[in-house]
């Protein structure tokens, strides 16, 4: 099995990568993070003309019909952007679950405006959850059990990271029903899981770069701090977890149509999130106090990489899926 990334797919993340620097993502976070979001609209519908938010949408459907390893490039690009928005719902989540029902009217009739950049959609997994920036999707969507709702936002919910925007929301409509419903509810949640990894790893990497280039031109006692060899040791653990994160990711995203789906998706999740986290807790280290205030542009990572830490599972759901599988291949 071949984990290193194509000529094409590390064009495509440069691509994306000068994209999002040209665009100023921090200012435009800041906007976001106020209900202003015209300059992050923009952005993304820059990147849909790149292709990355059709990726996981079918040809049929005005997507390229990309594989789940393509998705994972994407993602980490816009992750390490911090790029605000309701990305992994709608390049991941919402297309892998219309596409799994047998009724493609809904997915004839959203899935080519998330293609072109043109809608975005959001969806709570259950009536008490919240749903991500619901104030700027044009779709949102409710799962119950067995049935899938349209329906609208309701109140706003505080979020650790400002730019993630949660709402409460109402359902309206039943728009489908049945055992389908739940399989293709929980294919999709692993869409979510894994682009909720390969976005916080994105993030991870964002934060390790930054306080690399800090160390250099940060000088205590005469000579900048990241000659010190406590210094280097904390950011070379940063950098070996994330290192270490990368293959299952990518092992998650090849084993998208396995039986062992669940199972590398949550080692995947697992070892993004606690690298980005470690990554975090290290980049406030070297940075010291400057790091917590929010005028800093390292706080819109920091808060980002902690709320994507749990989202899409928390490491103890995930831990648990891991266990029952290991458990299960013991006994087999």
């Amino acid at each position: 099995m071949r984990f290193a990334l194509s000529p094409e797919q590390r064009d495509f993340a440069d691509s994306l990568r000068k994209m999002c620097d040209a665009a100023g993502t921090p200012r435009i976070i800041r906007a976001w993070s106020g209900g202003d979001h015209r300059g992050g609209r923009g952005l993304i519908r820059q990147l849909a003309g790149a292709g990355a938010l059709g990726l996981a949408v079918d040809e049929d459907h005005g997507g390229l019909g990309a594989e789940a390893i393509d998705l994972v490039v994407a993602l980490r690009e816009l992750g390490r952007a911090a790029v605000p928005g309701p990305l992994v719902e709608t390049t991941a989540v919402i297309p892998t679950l219309l596409q799994a029902l047998p009724d493609t009217a809904l997915a004839r009739r959203w899935l080519p405006a998330f293609a072109d950049g043109q809608a975005l959609g959001t969806i709570a997994l259950s009536p008490d959850a919240p749903a991500v920036d619901a104030d700027t999707a044009e779709v949102v969507l409710v799962a119950d059990g067995d049935r899938l709702f349209v329906g609208h936002r309701a109140d706003h919910v505080r979020s650790v990271d400002a730019a993630r925007r949660l709402f409460t929301v109402v359902a309206d409509d039943v728009v489908a029903e049945g055992d389908t419903v739940r399989a293709a509810l929980d294919a999709a949640f692993d869409a979510g899981a894994l682009a909720a990894a390969a976005q916080v790893l994105g993030a991870g990497r964002a934060l390790l770069e930054t306080s690399v280039a800090y160390v250099k031109q940060r000088h205590q006692f005469g000579k900048p701090i990241g000659q010190y060899q406590a210094i280097k040791h904390h950011l070379a653990n940063a950098l070996m977890g994330l290192e270490m994160a990368e293959p299952l990711l990518h092992r998650a995203a090849l084993s998208s149509d396995s039986p062992d789906r669940a199972r590398d998706v949550s080692a995947a999740k697992l070892a993004c999130a606690d690298a980005a986290y470690r990554t975090a807790r290290i980049a406030l280290q070297v940075h010291g106090a400057i790091g917590y205030t929010a005028e800093f542009d390292l706080s819109l990572w920091l808060t980002k990489v902690t709320a994507l830490r749990s989202a899409w599972g928390t490491a103890e759901f995930h831990r648990a899926r891991v266990g029952a599988a290991l458990r299960a291949e013991a006994l087999a």
